[in-house]
């Protein structure tokens, strides 16, 4: 437990083998109270090397996606009683042992979300080997995103998040999509309900079997985010109403 919160991982993960074990054993235990693997489909032994060291795996039959990934697992800790949700990646390509920093602020109260940003020293995200294009469209999509969803945050493209119960409860993500832009998508429904966001800075560290999207599934990505921003402010604007922008703070 963190400030005597419940703190429970998700962690999306497909054909991992490689890593997945690096990033359950980082993970500090003396803070973080149960471990979700969501295996999307995999065909190379993640889930059993998962369930080795203690993670709790949920199987899926068939491919779910990064967005269907997370949204089973968000499921799942909240029925196991969450306070806390820190999603992260299987990848390695993030520092679990950072978890107690980007949970803090939701488990102490003072954010409803926080998010492991890659960007809040500008010079770190190349140092740590983020090629250049990657870099450019991050800075890009992230300066027009805040534009129009004004979060206060310096990277809306990071898969270092923290949620609080309530905050999950209440924001509608089963609605979004199933691919990468469910990320863009959980952002404009935090923008949508007025929730709190923060940001704690975290290294970047690219390595051969980083699973990121790949140039052409990052420029569908980035046309998708554009989508997104259109959608969102429409709604704002009462020009066209859209179910997964309304937020029911009651639920939580």
């Amino acid at each position: 437990m963190l400030n005597g919160k419940k703190i429970i991982v998700v962690m999306p993960a497909r054909n991992t083998a490689k890593t997945i074990g690096m990033t359950i054993n980082a993970i500090p235990r003396d803070c973080v109270d149960e471990i979700i693997v969501v295996d999307d489909k995999s065909s190379d032994g993640t889930s059993e090397i998962a369930k080795k060291l203690g993670a709790k795996v949920i199987c899926h039959e068939t491919r779910k996606y990064y967005g269907g990934a997370q949204k089973t697992g968000y499921k799942e800790a909240l029925r196991l009683g969450a306070d806390v949700i820190v999603m992260v990646h299987a990848d390695f390509q993030y520092d679990p042992t950072l978890i107690p920093q980007v949970a803090k602020p939701v488990a102490e109260g003072r954010a409803d979300a926080c998010f492991g940003s890659r960007m809040a020293v500008k010079s770190d995200a190349r140092k740590g080997g983020m090629p250049l294009w990657r870099f450019a469209a991050n800075r890009g999509l992230t300066a027009l995103e805040e534009f129009v969803l004004q979060l206060g945050i310096s990277e809306y493209h990071t898969g270092y998040r923290a949620f609080s119960r309530e905050t999950l409860s209440a924001i509608p993500f089963i609605k979004n999509s199933d691919d990468y832009v469910f990320d863009t998508e959980i952002l404009a429904e935090l923008s949508a309900g007025n929730f709190r966001v923060t940001e704690v800075p975290i290294p970047t560290r690219y390595r051969n079997d980083s699973q990121s999207p790949n140039f052409w599934q990052s420029v569908a990505y980035g046309l998708r985010t554009l989508g997104v921003m259109l959608k969102f402010l429409l709604h704002k604007y009462g020009l066209k109403s859209y179910q997964q922008f309304i937020i029911n703070r009651d639920n939580g």
